[in-house]
Formats: C-alpha cells, structure tokens, sequence
C-alpha cells in the first residue's frame, strides 16, 4: 500500500549519479524540463530546445560593437592569425555572423550546411530562415586558442531604421539566442565614436539577462591623449548607465587591441594591465564552462516553471464555447494582472517574469483553448530536478575543476606575454633590477645606511622595537609593514642588520610607488652576503 509514496522518498534520499557535469546536464534536461517546455509550447515563447551539442560545445565568446570598432582586428589580435571569411577596414566590412571555431582543414562551411551538423551548437538557427542563414558562416582553421575556445564575429551595428530593416532578419533576436549560450559577450566600442545608435541600444537592452556575462572593452585608447581618455571613459560609463540598467557597473578595459605600434604610448602600462585582466578573463572560460551551463540551465527552469504558470492561468480563464476572441483580447490586455497574481500565489520573483510587452505580442498569434491545464506533476519533477539533483552536479563541477587545474585557454596573444622580459610588471616594482649583476638595493643604500646608524644598532643589528620606529614613518598599515618585515628578515633572527634593513626600506618604496609586494623574496633582491645561506 501506499508503495509510491515510498518510491517518491526513495527518490528524493537518493538523486540521479551522473559520470560528467555535461552528461548530467543532458539527462537532466532531457527527463525533467524538456516536458515541460513541450507541455506549455515554451519554445514557441522563449527559447528553442536544447541539443546534445548545445552540452558539449566549447566556451563561445560573442564581439558585439558598432561598425570599425575593431571586432574582426580583435579575433585576429587573439589568434595572431588570418582566418578564412575575414575583411578589416574603416567602412562597414564584416556583414555576416562568423563563427570562428577549431578546424584540422581551412575553410569556410556556409549557415545551410552548418544548421544541419548535430556536431556543432547552431542547428535552431535555421528557424530564422535564409536571409540570415546566407549571412552566417563557420571559419575552421588549427589554431591553438580555438582548441578552447570558439568566438563568434558580428556585423558591425549602424545607425538608423533603414539598416534594421534592410538586414531581412530579426538582428536583435539573434544576438539573444547567442546571448544564451555563449559564455563571455564583449561589447567593443570605439573611443572616437562613442555615440551608442538606436539598434545598439535596442541589442544591447535584447541581452538585458545576460549581464553577468557581458564585459565592455575601449578599443583604439592609444590615439589618445590621457586627458581624453579620462573623459572618454566617463562618457562611456554614463551612456552605459542609461542602457544597462543594473545597480553594478559593468567592466570596462581599456586598450589598443592590435598588433601594430601604439600611436600614444603614454598609458602603455595601464594597457598592458587591462590586457592582462582581460585574457585572465578569457583565459577563464574553459574552467567555468561547466558551470555556466548549470547556471543557464537553472535560469531557464525558473523561466520554464512561470511560463507554465501563466499559460494554465490563460486557459483556465478561457470559456469552453461563446465569446473566446473578446475574453482573449481581455486576457491579454491584463497580462500584468495576471502576473501580480501568479507572483503572489507561488511566491514567485518579479525578475523570473518573461517581458510583459513582448508576451502579449506573442499571445496575439495563439490560440489560447489549446493550451495546456496546470499539470502538477511536470512542475514537480522540475522542482526535484532543482532541489536535489543540481546539487549533485555543483559537487561534480566541483570535483572536475579539481582535476583540471591548468584548463586554459592557451596560444596565440596569451602566449606573447609570457616570452622573455614582456610579461606585465617584469622588471618593475618588486622585479627592478631582476636581470642586473649588481644588488639594486646597494642603489640607495647609503642613504638608508645613514637612517640605520641612528636607530642604536647593537652588534650591528637594530632591533624590532627601533627598526619599527622609523618604518611606520612610511604611513603603511601594520599587516603590509609585517609582511615587508617578514621578507626583510631573512635569517629570522627577530633583527635586520644593515642590508636587510635597506632591503625593507627598498620594499617599503617599492609599495609606495604602487606596485604589489611579492609573496616570497625574489632571488634579486636577496643580499649578496645572504645569498649562499643554507636552506
């Protein structure tokens, strides 16, 4: 009796065990949301359905930007290669979606042969027809980036009606299907054309959930001077402000994102920093690849779960035989009502909501008798599906992560910093003096001589209580000043003698200068007296 009730809590004790996080993913999917969605027509609403490839794809990287904001110099700046389909100029030169990807031949493969390849994540496309299929290509080529990653090439955003229009296709509901599943969406712009036009801000309000995804890079920085660029940046960030209308700032890196000389050299550190943040950040993308796919696929069960909400609510207010069009049109016109009452029932999230505007429009085309009653048990197993068995995969992404460290996104640009002296800060701050045969600290040592036979050394050595007497003159807090102590006394005897006490001073001038201490002394700048210590 009562035998699957038992079952039930069986169940609940003992989730789905999955080998992979992708293969987990796909099960998941298919045997918890996939009904739902088809239950409710989610896909003719929101989002088609996932596919295998959609689980198994390499991160994507999508460049969003108005026309010559250098998209296409970017891809090529990564790879430090041509790729085949690619054009660079001042006017208006990439006119189609390019999806650069890993390949062992060079080529091109046109949309209507790439829509139908379960191999790669862009069968759905095809629902957007051959206007836009004949402006969307894959170029494979064997380069090292594309092993892991892939980036998608945009065409370059005018101004104006006219050019939205003349495309044949929904541009902005493009963006969005790729918005969901790509990983990392960088929004060139330009810093001499920072005028965002009504297409731009009508894509980028079409990537409006999917702003923890979106990084911002000022491109072609160095053509300008650093007064400029001050006011440049705080330009872009107030027209950002007025778009993306989200309490946190969206980051922006700053840079000349080519291979040629920098017109304007001034601000090549900030440059060289911002870069290094950047790759970081693309660097990155492998690593949380799974769990990005676990976030979008939790998002999109919230969504499932409310579009399911409203469209029972819509059917169970339809009248079986008389007055169906004028009860849909009164429907309809109070969607918002609708929601108010469905948030208050289920204790549902305003955010969770589909757009209210856009919904109505797409009610019109429906036929609301034909859909669906509320059916407990498809919300139910996603409600499982959420409270138990993502748990598990957040364990196994962890344990993945675990044992791929080094999952990085390697060759290319983010190789080129990391040869010979280039790397960002080598031969700065705590690294000076690194390829010198002479001790840099013996530079100013006689000044710092002159401040350690002052403080009373006894045997040649100050103690900790005098040597802090004159380090905290710096203003630095105690824990950097205890930490610069802790490299400065290098045989831990509690005391600095005269080259370790200029070696502290040299690190304290070191951090005033604004450069960050190292975690361990570098060889360099042990003392030559220290150097043949015993470990």
């Amino acid at each position: 009796m009562f035998s699957w009730l038992g079952k039930d809590d069986r169940r609940k004790r003992d989730p789905e065990v999955f080998q992979t996080v992708s293969d987990g993913l796909r099960k998941l999917y298919k045997t918890k949301l996939l009904p739902l969605e088809e239950h409710y027509k989610f896909h003719e609403f929101h989002s088609p359905a996932l596919e295998d490839a959609d689980f198994d794809n390499k991160p994507m990287v999508l460049l969003v930007g108005q026309y010559s904001t250098g998209k296409t110099s970017f891809i090529r700046y990564l790879l430090e290669q041509d790729f085949p389909g690619m054009r660079i100029g001042p006017e208006p030169t990439t006119d189609s979606f390019i999806a650069v990807m890993h390949g062992d031949i060079e080529g091109l493969i046109p949309g209507n042969a790439l829509v139908v390849d379960p191999k790669k994540p862009f069968r759905k496309l095809n629902a957007f027809g051959n206007a836009f299929l004949n402006r969307f290509v894959c170029a494979q080529l064997p380069n090292p980036v594309l092993e892991s990653i892939s980036v998608i090439d945009t065409p370059g955003i005018l101004s104006g009606e006219k050019q939205r229009i003349s495309r044949g296709y929904d541009f902005a509901a493009v963006l969005e299907w790729f918005a969901e599943r790509v990983d990392r969406i960088i929004l060139l712009f330009d810093a001499h054309k920072l005028d965002i036009s009504d297409e731009f801000s009508e894509v980028i309000r079409a990537l409006k959930n999917h702003e923890d995804k979106i990084r911002v890079v000022l491109n072609k920085a160095d053509q300008i001077e650093t007064q400029q660029l001050m006011r440049v940046y705080g330009a872009l960030m107030w027209s950002l402000g007025k778009i993306v209308n989200t309490p946190e700032v969206v980051r922006v890196y700053i840079g000349s994102f080519w291979s040629h000389p920098l017109l304007i050299p001034d601000n090549r550190r900030l440059f060289e920093a911002e870069e290094q943040d950047l790759f970081k950040d693309i660097q990155s993308l492998p690593r949380n690849a799974a769990l990005r796919k676990l976030n979008d696929l939790i998002k999109r069960a919230r969504l499932a779960k409310v579009h399911a909400y409203i469209i029972s609510s819509l059917k169970k207010e339809m009248p079986s035989v008389f007055g169906k069009e004028n009860k849909k049109k009164e429907l309809i016109n109070s969607l918002g009502e609708i929601y108010s009452r469905i948030e208050r029932e289920h204790q549902i999230s305003p955010g969770d909501f589909p757009n209210l505007k856009k919904m109505q429009e797409q009610l019109q085309a429906h036929d609301l008798n034909k859909f669906q009653p509320l059916k407990i048990k498809l919300l139910d197993a996603v409600d499982d599906m959420l409270a138990h068995d993502i748990a598990q995969l957040m364990i196994l992404v962890r344990q993945e992560e675990t044992q791929r460290p080094n999952q990085v996104v390697k060759g290319g640009a983010f190789e080129g910093t990391m040869n010979g002296p280039f790397g960002h800060g080598y031969g700065e701050g705590a690294g000076e003096g690194i390829d010198e045969v002479e001790w840099v600290v013996a530079r100013d040592k006689p000044m710092y001589d002159e401040i350690f036979y002052t403080l009373s050394p006894v045997n040649g050595k100050v103690t900790g209580a005098n040597a802090k007497k004159e380090m905290v003159k710096s203003k630095l807090p105690n824990t950097v000043l205890g930490k610069i102590w802790k490299l400065a006394d290098i045989d831990k005897d509690g005391m600095l003698d005269d080259e370790e006490f200029a070696l502290a001073n040299h690190l304290i001038k070191v951090k005033l200068e604004g450069h960050e201490l190292p975690s361990e002394l570098p060889g360099h700048l042990v003392p030559p007296s220290k150097r043949k210590l015993p470990e």
